[in-house]
């Protein structure tokens, strides 16, 4: 990590969770934990007016107003130099792939350990990405998964792929 102070934005709807991380890290001078708000209307309003200040958001996924995920896309299409981790409960593909389609720079679980919610921020502010280990098995899954289909498909003639498609559009086999 750099030697400059690193100012970082915490969303969360819970304030326990707030004042949890800034306690984890009270002891590190690097980090200055400058920022915080317990929905993502009012994070988009503090990024807005302190983007220039803000060099990472450590975001919910699940809060009111604008979730973890969309606040992340709006960083990231308005203030691309902001690095985002999102810290979350939900281990499901749908809101990981949701995460990485908003270019997070990291995914981490809440149940993680000071130790390595000590390293995923420190590799996100290095420009690196940090996804919890508990999730990495969930992504090479769906990877997989999805690599299987895509041969499964290569196997099929451009006729058979047509008449997939007249099915899923809901076609009798008389109008196919």
């Amino acid at each position: 990590m750099n030697k400059e102070k690193s100012h970082i934005l915490i969303v969360d709807d819970h304030q326990l969770i707030i004042d949890g991380i800034k306690s984890l890290f009270r002891d590190e001078t690097q980090l200055v934990f400058s920022f915080e708000a317990n929905d993502g209307i009012t994070a988009q309003k503090l990024i807005d007016a302190n983007h220039e200040n803000i060099q990472l958001i450590i975001a919910d996924v699940n809060m009111p107003g604008i979730s973890g995920i969309e606040l992340c896309k709006y960083v990231k299409q308005n203030y691309s130099d902001i690095k985002v981790l999102i810290l979350s409960m939900y281990q499901t593909i749908s809101v990981i792939k949701e995460a990485i389609f908003a270019e997070a720079d990291g995914y981490i679980l809440k149940n993680t350990g000071k130790n390595d919610f000590s390293e995923a921020v420190r590799k996100v502010l290095d420009g690196g990405t940090y996804y919890s280990e508990a999730i990495i098995p969930i992504i090479y899954k769906e990877y997989h998964k999805e690599k299987e289909k895509k041969e499964a498909i290569s196997m099929l003639t451009p006729r058979e792929i047509e008449i997939l498609i007249l099915i899923g559009k809901e076609l009798t086999s008389e109008e196919i």
